[in-house]
């Protein structure tokens, strides 16, 4: 325990509890943050950290990844990209670390074809003014 948090705990006074909604509890005093009955009392959530999932709108998306929204829409009906999900009916948003793992598995992908694949079209296949 930190030396603050003693220090803190020993300037609290117990309050007695007021009564709840239902009348109850009346006479028991409220225990200290940090003690075991605390830590017990029901309406506290357990000390597990609660996951946080950041959503981006289409303007940020956009920000993020440069392609058109056509082209996006085509890519989520196929499978390729992260698709999007209805906060309100009108309000349509992805989740940022399901676009950013996207952008890392395109990036991998694009880094492992960089040796292999030769940017552009074979021009020699050219049926008008081929290659000479």
């Amino acid at each position: 325990m930190s030396p603050c948090k003693v220090l803190m705990e020993s300037e609290v006074e117990q309050l007695p509890q007021a009564f709840d909604a239902a009348g109850t509890n009346a006479d028991r005093p409220i225990p200290l943050p940090g003690t075991e009955a605390y830590d017990a009392l029901p309406q506290f959530p357990k000390r597990g950290v609660l996951p946080f999932r950041r959503t981006i709108r289409r303007q940020e998306l956009r920000q993020i990844v440069p392609l058109a929204e056509t082209t996006i829409y085509e890519m989520e009906q196929r499978g390729e990209f992260p698709r999007r999900f209805r906060l309100t009916p009108r309000c349509v948003v992805w989740d940022l670390e399901e676009v950013e793992a996207w952008i890392e598995e395109r990036k991998q992908a694009s880094r492992a074809a960089k040796s292999s694949t030769p940017i552009g079209p074979d021009v020699r296949q050219r049926l008008y003014r081929p290659v000479r």
